[in-house]
Parts: structure tokens; sequence; C-alpha cells
């Protein structure tokens, strides 16, 4: 007797299986991350180490990178699983369509989280003309114009004092549009 298996599964067993970007509900991604892995679905999840100040102490935690996703790296047959896995709102999405993360970019990922560099997320767009102020470092509190981006990294800020242009740099992640 020849087993037949379905077309859908033909094309599932011959898939090669890519990363895609889960949305996960608010503070849910190390239940997901879990969940999936039970699943036995490949995760991946950016976890960063940070302090966390309470009232009466200190405390270092691993808290997600980039909160509300995880990374699942699967076939497009699997898609219904890990749509169904609690906590999943949906795939991130292009078009319709979830949209494959290419490798490299996991890779990338992964060697920022496992780097002992101070990692800041932000997901704020700046422009060049718009008013910004500092937030943090030394010279919080002082705005200024955006004038220009350099490499995504650093920012060039005008600041009008004294009738003075001074220009300075300023890590991106440190300005908030105003």
């Amino acid at each position: 007797m020849v087993d037949r298996i379905p077309e859908e599964q033909k094309k599932v067993r011959h898939a090669v299986p890519k990363w895609y970007a889960v949305y996960t509900k608010a503070r849910a991604e190390k239940q997901v991350n879990e969940r999936l892995v039970e699943l036995g679905i490949e995760t991946f999840l950016p976890l960063q180490k940070t302090y966390r100040q309470w009232t009466d102490r200190k405390k270092l935690i691993e808290k997600p990178l980039l909160s509300s996703y995880v990374f699942v790296k699967t076939v497009s047959g699997h898609f219904p699983a890990v749509y169904n896995t609690p906590g999943v709102v949906r795939f991130v999405r292009f078009e319709g369509k979830p949209v494959a993360i290419p490798q490299c970019q996991i890779d990338v990922l992964r060697l920022l989280v496992d780097s002992d560099a101070k990692i800041e997320v932000t997901s704020e767009v700046l422009a060049k003309g718009d008013n910004v102020k500092v937030m943090c470092g030394s010279l919080t509190g002082l705005t200024g114009e955006l004038i220009s981006v350099k490499g995504r990294k650093r920012v060039v800020v005008r600041l009008d004092k004294l009738d003075q242009n001074i220009v300075i740099k300023v890590p991106v992640t440190f300005l908030k549009k105003v």
C-alpha cells in the first residue's frame, strides 16, 4: 500500500525554514517564546541585561531588546500553529503576507546581544529640521534643531544660545522630538 501525502504536506517537508517576526501581546515575549519552543519551533528572543531600580533595591534583569517581538524560524505550513499560540497577535506583514527576515539580520542581532556593548533602541523618526531636546547625558535639557543625521548612529544638533551656533554630536537615542 502506497502512503499518500497531501500536496501541502509535501511542500512543507521540502520548504526551507525562514525567520519571521511575530508580534506579541505587551510583556508576553518570554511566555510566547517558551510556548513556541514547547511546540518544537525554533525561536530567537533577543534579551538585554539591564539594571532595574525599585525603591528598596536594584536588580539585574533580562528584558527583551525589541518589545513585543519574537523571531521564529519555520515554514509557511506551520504558520497556524504559531498564530494560535497564546500571546501571539500576528506575524509582521508586508503587502498582506508574513515577511521573511534575512538570516544575516538575525546573526547581527545575536552578535549585538552576545556583546557587552550598551544597546539602545528607539523607534522615533527624526528628520532634518526637527526641533529636538537632549534627554540623556551631560547635555540633558538643551534644545536645538536637528541639522543632519550621520550614519544613523549620531546626529548633529545646532543649539542657538547667546546668539551663537554651537554644533555638537549627540547619540540619536539621547534625543526626543519637541
